[in-house]
């Protein structure tokens, strides 16, 4: 204003919503404000007070900017104060009224005024030795505090580690809080947290391995490649990242090659790779995308903050999600994750069958798992009866290539007294739902059929050789003589006295 009016006059003047540019603000003093004459434009129409306005403003404030430090820190930049008159120092940030006219898109004049309403305030909550609106203040933008959802995340996983592993309510609500609005969510380049694969999409099928050392296994495998090479039967199936022990779930890869690296095979070992096309559209957790969440909203929006800290919160739990886990501690670094999986594939409102994680092996394409509920395998149609032979053909010959082949006979048709001929088992026929080798156990699955093995592309890959991505971190040694304190000389001294 023109006029030097006093901190309590100031604080009544009047703005209206056609002099704020901030789309949320403008709104909130339009459906809120009081109809009167606006003091800077002069026009009737719906008002905030200055002080008001400077409410809206402080809390802003605090949750989004951070004020600088108006002198030097001599310590951090190792000088003396001698020194320090030779140095150029400049206060990082922009001016508080800068600062406030951008924020709101404000003219400087009202900005002026709403910082000048806001000096004169004591704002103890905001933790600064300095009035944070004075007028040589500067701010800087500052990043969402997640520390409360990270500490909540942590006595989570201590929770599930020295508490409870089932029935633990506290588990179960921060799982909620985390992933129960997921959709909502959407990264930087406008990738869904939620994607879809499967017929029709940029991802059609998934890759999975399995190592073997000895070749009767190998032969097994290769004649019935969709069980052995598929997910385990539960009474086999051991614990890993997503699930626990007995709990059987489809674990591959977007690509071969990582396929391979997730199972460390030792050199000299062969590797079974199969690609299992995706034979209906399955919704898949992006782990990836939870590290780039895109948040807009308006600082004046206080719901605005939670969910800014939300996605940093959630930018973090996706590197703890896909960071590398030794061996020895798998028992218990695994359960935040397997806990995770559990909650998304059964207690999530947000229905879907897997999540799509970074690989910790390869850097080449991602991880996927496909809950128990998603990861039945189509099994190969052969009839009852069915005799398998494989056979290895080992060439050295310049040109040749080593290969597998696999023969299958099946018994020949036979004629029923009607003149009917038997057909060939239906495989979704409840009574053939488990596997036809009597080595496997039977169940009966009511799973909906997700994946299919291509055997067509079914290969055998021989480890010759392994690659190691390291950083070298140097060892550092030195070696210096003990320094004795006055009383270890003493009695050093005096054990040289003989009585």
């Amino acid at each position: 204003m023109t006029i030097e009016l006093t901190v309590d006059e100031l604080e009544k003047v009047r703005l209206c919503s056609n002099c704020v540019g901030e789309a949320f603000l403008s709104t909130e003093i339009e459906r809120q404000g009081k109809e009167t004459t606006c003091s800077y434009c002069v026009e009737l129409g719906a008002t905030y007070s200055i002080g008001q306005v400077a409410d809206a403003v402080a809390i802003a404030f605090r949750d989004h900017y951070d004020l600088t430090e108006s002198e030097p820190d001599l310590i951090e930049y190792h000088m003396t104060a001698d020194e320090e008159i030779d140095y150029v120092w400049q206060r990082e940030g922009d001016p508080v009224t800068e600062v406030i006219a951008e924020a709101a898109e404000v003219s400087e004049e009202v900005a002026e005024d709403v910082r000048k309403a806001l000096e004169e305030r004591e704002l103890e909550w905001f933790g600064y030795h300095e009035n944070p609106f004075d007028s040589e203040a500067q701010f800087v933008d500052k990043a969402a505090d997640d520390a409360e959802y990270r500490a909540s995340w942590l006595r989570f996983e201590e929770s599930l580690t020295t508490e409870g592993r089932f029935f633990n309510s506290f588990a179960e609500e921060i799982l909620q809080d985390t992933f129960g609005d997921l959709e909502q969510f959407r990264s930087d380049n406008s990738v869904p947290i939620i994607i879809t694969a499967g017929p029709q999409t940029d991802m059609v099928a998934f890759y999975r391995a399995r190592v073997f050392q000895a070749y009767a296994k190998l032969e097994n495998a290769l004649k019935r490649p969709d069980l052995e090479v598929g997910p385990p039967p539960s009474r086999i199936a051991s614990h890993g990242r997503m699930n626990p022990h007995g709990v059987s779930v489809f674990y591959g890869a977007t690509d071969p090659n990582v396929a391979m690296a997730e199972v460390r095979p030792p050199v000299g070992s062969r590797v079974v790779v199969g690609r299992f096309e995706i034979l209906r559209p399955v919704r898949l957790l992006n782990i990836k995308s939870l590290s780039s969440i895109a948040v807009r909203g308006s600082i004046f929006d206080r719901s605005f903050i939670e969910r800014l800290r939300k996605a940093s919160f959630l930018s973090w739990l996706s590197d703890r999600i896909a960071q590398p886990v030794m061996p020895e501690d798998e028992p218990f670094e695994y359960l935040p994750t397997q806990a995770i999986a559990e909650f998304l594939a059964a207690r999530s409102a947000v229905e879907l069958d897997g999540i799509i994680y970074p690989s910790v092996q390869s850097k080449e394409g991602a991880n996927v798992v496909l809950f128990h509920k998603s990861s039945r395998i189509q099994e190969l149609n052969l009839p009852e009866g069915t005799d398998i032979s494989v056979y290895s053909h080992d060439y050295t010959e310049e040109g040749e290539k080593s290969f597998y082949s696999v023969s299958e006979e099946v018994p020949s048709v036979t004629e029923h007294s009607d003149g009917l001929s038997d057909s060939e088992p239906d495989i979704n026929d409840p009574i053939l739902l488990g596997p036809i080798h009597s080595d496997h156990e039977v169940s009966f699955d009511h799973r909906e059929i997700t994946l299919q093995l291509d055997v067509k592309t079914l290969e055998v890959r021989y480890v010759k050789g392994v690659e190691f991505d390291t950083d070298k971190h140097e060892v550092l040694r030195h070696r210096s003589e003990k320094r004795l304190d006055l009383s270890t000389r003493e009695q050093n001294d005096l054990s040289t006295f003989r009585f």
